[in-house]
This record gives structure tokens, C-alpha cells and sequence, in this order.
């Protein structure tokens, strides 16, 4: 696929003076920019604080939130600056605040930059029990294919979480697939599953 780019918001080159801030709250970032938000809501990130569901083609107002995922993600595309406390954050910044935050952030985080890199359109998975769901084409225009659940490389994973989230993704017709990731995360292989009759 090729790379995305967001207008006057390149995901594929450093701008510096297109930078746009997001504060960082908790395991959150916001955005209050308007033109910014709804260009990074047409390219499937953050969604509008008030809007659960965001439909395409919709202009929203601010604020906007985003994962913490998304701003990294976007902090290292040189699109967007994160603000905490007053104080700007480099991406090193935000990713040391992130793994201390939120646990397991580092290889979720592997995962997210390797899929979105591919093309791929990738959101929360926590209403399924996974870390994330993936879309290939859009939310609002397809219901997402694949939940994905992270693991750590030489990380025992329990058969029973994978037997929950196995009957959880089928039953809502989606693809189960375990991410393993390497420890310093140079490496990951995707494992799809797939339920048969026997």
C-alpha cells in the first residue's frame, strides 16, 4: 500500500513548522486543533471526544483524542508535537511516559507501528478482549477483519485467553490473530487462527 499522506500533515516527511501540538493526559492525548483533527480523522486517527463513532466525510468539532499508539506513531512521522504539563515532549519523551503508563506498551506499540506501516488501519480491541482490532479498507465502511492480541516472545500465553478471545472473534466474525514479538522488538510474526468443525 502506499504511504498516506493527510494534506498539509505528511505521515512520510518531517515538517517542523506543520507540526500540530496534542496534550498528553493519563493515556491519552488530545488534539484542539479543528482543520488537524478531522485531516487525521479522515486518515482513521483519534476520534472526536463526543462522537463514539465517527462517521466518514463528517467534519467534527474539537477536542479529538488519540491513543497513546496514534500520537507516538504520528510524533514520529513528524506530525504532531506532544505537550505534557506544560512542558513539549521529544518522542523518546513520549515513549518513556507511554511504557510507564501503560503496561506492555513497548511491544503493543511494535505491533501498531508495524501494521500501520503496512497500510493497515488499526484501533482498539478492548470491547473484543484483544489489543487491537485491524481494518484493511476503513471503519464505517468495513467491519474490522482482525483482533489482534500481543504477545512477547518466550511469554507463556494462556490457552484459556486464547480459547475466550478465539470464541469472542468468530462469534462476531473476525479473524483471531496473535502477534509475537521479539524481546527488543526487532521481530514479529503473526499466527492466525482458525476454528474448524470437528
Amino acid at each position: 500500500m502506499s504511504p498516506r499522506t493527510l494534506d498539509g500533515y505528511s505521515c512520510t516527511r518531517y515538517d517542523k513548522a506543520m507540526k500540530v501540538p496534542v496534550y498528553i493526559i493519563g493515556a491519552k492525548a488530545v488534539l484542539f486543533d479543528k482543520e488537524a483533527g478531522n485531516k487525521l480523522l479522515q486518515e482513521f486517527y483519534g476520534r472526536p471526544l463526543a462522537e463514539r463513532k465517527p462517521r466518514p466525510g463528517e467534519v467534527y468539532d474539537p477536542p479529538f483524542t488519540l491513543s497513546l499508539y496514534e500520537a507516538l506513531y504520528l510524533c514520529e512521522k513528524g506530525v504532531v508535537e506532544p505537550v505534557h504539563q506544560g512542558h513539549r515532549m521529544g518522542c523518546e519523551e513520549l515513549r518513556g511516559y507511554a511504557e510507564s503508563t501503560v503496561p506492555g506498551f513497548r511491544y503493543r506499540y511494535a505491533v501498531y507501528r508495524d501494521l500501520r506501516s503496512r497500510g493497515y488501519i488499526v484501533r482498539s480491541g478492548l470491547r473484543f478482549g484483544a489489543d487491537f482490532t485491524v481494518y484493511e479498507v476503513a471503519p464505517g465502511i468495513e467491519h474490522a477483519p482482525y483482533v489482534i492480541l500481543v504477545s512477547k516472545r518466550n511469554e507463556l500465553v494462556d490457552p484459556i485467553s486464547i480459547v475466550r478471545i478465539g470464541r469472542v472473534s468468530h462469534s462476531v466474525r473476525k479473524r483471531l490473530v496473535l502477534a509475537v514479538v521479539d524481546e527488543d522488538c526487532s521481530r514479529i510474526e503473526y499466527i492466525i487462527f482458525k476454528w474448524v468443525k470437528l
